[in-house]
């Protein structure tokens, strides 16, 4: 793990590798996506066989699929993913919107309705990339939203079966529409809809890049939550933090993907070359060494700087997945951050707490979007309303301003529109 300074940082290089080239996937995607299009179910299930390795009678998961996977996760893990949940739904309550209504003046009154979408589709990907947090993650803001149907798209296994983690978590959620589907096919249909699966007004969830860039397609045909790219941590800290913390924090980043980003900037040179150290003792003989190796060989680094502002500095450049602060005061220094998707304070508050169960999203933009992104939130699965009303007189008062604005902009019937109602009939 290479140890550099400040000035030595060339962000536009880092910048130019944090952008994955998903256009290269493009012609591929688009063949899925017609196929699917044009003929439904059939095309599902062919790109099941060929994808998956299984020939599906039917898509649904059944009732005695998901008792199965209920006895198989066993009582221990489904009272983790029920207290996950607890926490999730505990954050996500605060997030609710409510409408309003203003009156402006005599004869004038205009508001906002908060409506929730109808039919939401969450894609959860299955084998060694089954996440039920993801699916907790995807599920509750949607319930708290007051979604009318939430369905679930996931892929099965070459005997037909689906993850028993994810049906469990689908079980405690209350959600038993879900489907054997994965992949950009299971996109393309929660965009279009088949025989079998209905078309959703959005789609959420994470998936590999033929997923992302499936999404990115249909994004415009229905809503969708972001464009996810490679996974990335950035801890700021000081000679206060521990660095075995710091040190296995940015491996559990790097064990996520080869292509994960793990960045320490501190102004002590002492936690630098500790944290370093133990990184590569960590990784030797670990379970996750090949993937964790290559992603901190290749997109790891340690940034050294003057003082803790211009940590601040510099990681609001990079506009952090996660960003954790280890400092002596965490919370005077994150009022100075602007770009982060998720900010984890102080030294017993590593990442994974929030990955699991705390109870803020971990759906999070990434690639350095925290620019301009959020964490996923009730807010993405409600639209709004504006509504507004004049009485006659008020219309009257105001109507010679309306003609005017319209008038200089050329737009004759708009005009006409107002005039109308006060001529003499």
């Amino acid at each position: 793990m290479k140890i550099i300074m400040a000035e030595d940082f060339n962000f536009t290089e880092y910048a130019k590798l944090r952008k994955s080239d998903e256009r290269k996937y493009d012609s591929t995607v688009l063949e899925i996506i017609d196929n699917v299009k044009k003929r439904g179910d059939a095309a599902l299930l062919e790109y099941t066989e060929k994808f998956d390795g299984v020939a599906l009678e039917s898509f649904r998961v059944t009732k005695k699929e998901t008792e199965q996977a209920l006895s198989t996760v066993g009582k221990d893990l489904l009272k983790v993913f029920e207290e996950a949940t607890e926490n999730i739904t505990f954050f996500h309550k605060n997030q609710k919107r409510k409408g309003f209504r203003i009156e402006k003046e005599k004869g004038v009154f205009m508001g906002q309705r908060i409506i929730p979408l109808q039919t939401v589709g969450i894609y959860s990907p299955g084998g060694t990339a089954a996440y039920p947090s993801s699916l907790i993650m995807n599920v509750v803001p949607a319930k708290i939203a007051g979604v009318d149907r939430v369905f679930i798209l996931t892929p099965p296994d070459k005997k037909g079966s689906v993850n028993a983690g994810i049906l469990a978590a689908a079980h405690i959620l209350g959600i038993d529409e879900i489907y054997k589907v994965g992949g950009a096919q299971a996109i393309a249909a929660m965009a279009y809809g088949t025989e079998t699966i209905p078309m959703a007004d959005k789609i959420v969830g994470p998936g590999n890049i033929y997923v992302a860039t499936a999404k990115r397609m249909v994004y415009g045909v229905v809503d969708i939550d972001m464009i996810a790219g490679p996974s990335d941590v950035l801890i700021i800290a000081d000679e206060t933090a521990v660095s075995e913390y710091v040190a296995v924090d940015l491996l559990a980043q790097a064990e996520h993907d080869e292509n994960s980003a793990s960045i320490l900037i501190t102004t002590s040179q002492k936690l630098a070359t500790e944290v370093k150290n133990i990184v590569e003792e960590l990784l030797s003989g670990s379970k996750r060494e090949e993937i964790a190796s290559k992603s901190i060989e290749e997109n790891g680094m340690i940034i050294i700087v003057d003082n803790i502002d211009d940590a601040v500095v510099l990681s609001n450049k990079i506009a952090p997945e996660h960003l954790e602060i280890c400092t002596e005061n965490p919370g005077a220094v994150m009022e100075k951050v602007r770009n982060a998707g998720s900010i984890f304070l102080g030294n017993f508050t590593p990442e994974a707490l929030g990955d699991y169960f705390a109870g803020p999203n971990h759906t999070i933009p990434t690639s350095g979007t925290s620019r301009f992104f959020s964490p996923l939130s009730v807010d993405d699965f409600i639209k709004k309303s504006s509504y507004l009303h004049y009485s006659e007189d008020a219309l009257k008062e105001h109507s010679s301003k309306v003609v005017r604005f319209a008038e200089s902009e050329g737009l004759y019937f708009h005009s006409e529109s107002v005039k109308a109602r006060f001529l003499k009939r």
